[in-house]
């Protein structure tokens, strides 16, 4: 029987803002790995906050920072806060990172962690933990169908970023990337110039391709979802994670 503890709680993110997060503890008695979960652009939702427990039952410790928290303030839901954001053309870089620094930062000081922290981000997110992974000292990433690590957003998408593939060459550690061959956000050619940037680096890293998928084929909620893709994948995601950081 899978036996775990999740609850929300307070983190020091970016500038010091104590911000909202949601962490899941596996029931171990032995140092455990560690997670950071980005969540998509929709926000920090039921289907975040479900991933992040499955973190928990396959053993590592998992800590999702809600990266829209400044947004929901005063009786603002969540949901609201994320349509503020996709307004704004998303969040700033600088404090992604830094709230992603202050989950790891909590991670690695609970009881029971090992002091390895990986990240994993989907859609947005997977971008975000790209620029996580090659901004801060973490011991694996994974990138499911990030968009616009390569590339910029078409007109009328509700992000404005910019491309970080040119960070690659700073990457801490290695990385797994996801995706669908028939998503266009990332296309199969920018996954392309992606691992021609991290060859050219020297980095560590692994692609699957999977064929019939296109963009967000993890979320069983969508019509997107590909189930025989998304069970091959999690299994990759959790041996990769299992690799990198277990003790």
């Amino acid at each position: 029987m899978e036996v775990l503890e999740a609850r929300e709680i307070e983190i020091s993110g970016w500038g010091g803002d104590r911000i909202r997060g949601y962490l899941a503890t596996p029931a171990s008695t032995q140092p455990v790995g560690s997670v950071v979960v980005i969540h998509h652009l929709p926000g920090y939702d039921r289907s975040t906050r479900e991933i992040t427990r499955r973190f928990a039952a396959a053993g590592f410790r998992a800590l999702c920072p809600n990266l829209y928290s400044r947004e929901a303030t005063g009786g603002t839901s969540d949901q609201d806060a994320a349509a503020l954001v996709r307004a704004q053309g998303g969040i700033a870089d600088a404090r992604l990172v830094g709230d992603v620094s202050g989950a790891a930062d909590l991670l690695r000081s609970l009881e029971g962690s090992n002091g390895k922290v990986g990240v994993i981000g989907f859609c947005s997110g997977g971008r975000q933990a790209f620029l996580a992974a090659c901004e801060l000292q973490l011991q694996a990433l994974v990138d499911c169908y990030g968009a616009f690590v390569v590339g910029t957003p078409p007109p009328g998408s509700p992000l404005s970023v910019e491309p970080v593939v040119d960070r690659a060459p700073t990457l801490s550690c290695p990385m797994l990337g996801v995706f669908g061959a028939e998503d266009k956000f990332p296309s199969p050619s920018d996954n392309e110039v992606l691992a021609d940037a991290l060859r050219a680096a020297g980095k560590q890293f692994e692609f699957r391709l999977y064929e019939g998928a296109g963009h967000a084929f993890f979320d069983p909620d969508r019509p997107s979802y590909r189930p025989e893709a998304a069970v091959d994948g999690w299994q990759r995601v959790m041996d990769f994670f299992a690799e990198h950081l277990g003790s």
